[in-house]
């Protein structure tokens, strides 16, 4: 009785949790590609500018010279931006507002795939009984993840997108644009977005649906007594 109770008659993942953890998992690609990859910004080809492009943890130059440091030093290929190579300029290649964008992306990422996480195993049904008995709140947390991740990333987007012309940061911005990495993190932000607006239903479903689990636990577990044939009157 158990066991054909856990093969056959659990519910399975509803079509929300499905939809919903397969445009996390896309939103997540896209969200890791842009996490590491060095394209955020990139000089256009025509310009032979020194800088040549950036990511969030890595700047690429050629024979470029820092004008306010008093030595005539030359920055030469791409590296990490906590490198020691660019310990002398850290500061201008790290202004506060793109510690905030690293800040929001760092934070989306880890939720995101804290998420994906929850909802394989929400998706594989394993374990069985936990997943029965505390769906309703994993489900809640599933969308509480992933909508705080949308939102994280719609601020670091738009903090990136209104702050990369500025000035006081890389020289010559109109010798700039936006690249695919950027392009990758939009991308990441409106997929993360309509995956949460699934994941609510879901939420809501399993909520619904959360006394139904706790009897089939209670089946799956029958009374001992009963297994053994005695017969316990009612209490009154």
């Amino acid at each position: 009785m158990s066991g054909m109770l856990e093969k056959n008659n659990y519910p399975k993942a509803s079509k929300y949790l499905v939809n919903g953890a397969f445009l996390t998992y896309i939103a997540g690609m896209f969200l890791m590609i842009a996490f590491c990859s060095p394209y955020w910004v990139k000089s256009f080809d025509e310009t032979f500018s020194n800088f040549k492009n950036m990511g969030l943890w890595e700047y690429c130059f050629e024979d470029f010279r820092y004008p306010y440091y008093q030595f005539d030093h030359l920055f030469n290929g791409c590296h990490h931006v906590f490198s020691q190579e660019y310990y002398i300029i850290r500061q201008w290649l790290l202004p506060p507002w793109l510690m905030t964008v690293q800040a929001f992306v760092t934070m989306s990422f880890l939720l995101s795939f804290g998420s994906q996480i929850l909802m394989a195993m929400q998706l594989c049904r394993w374990p069985l009984e936990f997943i029965l008995r505390y769906e309703w709140i994993l489900s809640g947390i599933d969308f509480i993840c992933v909508s705080t991740t949308t939102v994280f990333m719609f601020f670091a987007i738009a903090i990136f997108g209104g702050s990369h012309v500025r000035r006081d940061w890389l020289m010559y911005p109109n010798f700039n644009y936006l690249c695919w990495s950027y392009g990758l993190a939009c991308l990441s932000f409106f997929f993360h977005g309509f995956a949460a607006a699934f994941l609510y239903k879901e939420a809501r479903l399993s909520y619904e649906r959360r006394r139904e689990s706790k009897n089939l636990i209670m089946q799956m577990h029958p009374n001992p007594q009963h297994r053994l044939g005695w017969n316990v009157p009612p209490s009154y």
